[in-house]
């Protein structure tokens, strides 16, 4: 019922318009992570991890922090016979991200996802959360 209030219906899904009337997909606002004030995409940070060589699957979350509220989390799933530490993944966002985007811990693990292949975020916050 929520999702249909005021006639409209509400997807929970966020995005832009451009002058030229095309509408683009930001994120879904429940995947919103807010550190310190400042509102950052989870997809944003999932775009920057997909560009490193060695990451095949990847997800962010927010984890909660006593000092910023939330801070992002990545879990990362790497390519067959490739490698990469924490820091070679954190350090390759820093060349990408603003400063509060870079992800706060880097968790190497098997991404879990759907039958159809949609990576289920809804796992990742529950393990971010301990």
């Amino acid at each position: 019922d929520e999702a249909f209030a005021g006639g409209w219906f509400h997807s929970g899904d966020l995005g832009v318009r451009h002058p030229d009337g095309y509408i683009q997909l930001k994120d879904r606002s429940k995947d919103i992570i807010i550190s310190g004030g400042e509102n950052m995409s989870s997809i944003e940070v999932e775009e920057a991890l997909y560009k490193h060589p060695a990451v095949a699957s990847c997800g962010v979350v927010a984890r909660p922090d006593d000092k910023w509220g939330e801070v992002p989390v990545a879990y990362v799933e790497l390519k067959p016979g490739r490698t990469a530490t924490e820091a070679e993944i954190i350090d390759h966002c820093r060349a990408l991200l603003a400063r509060f985007k870079v992800p706060k811990a880097v968790i190497f693990a098997e991404i879990p996802k759907t039958s159809t292949g949609k990576i289920q975020k809804f796992k990742l916050r529950e393990m971010a959360k301990g």
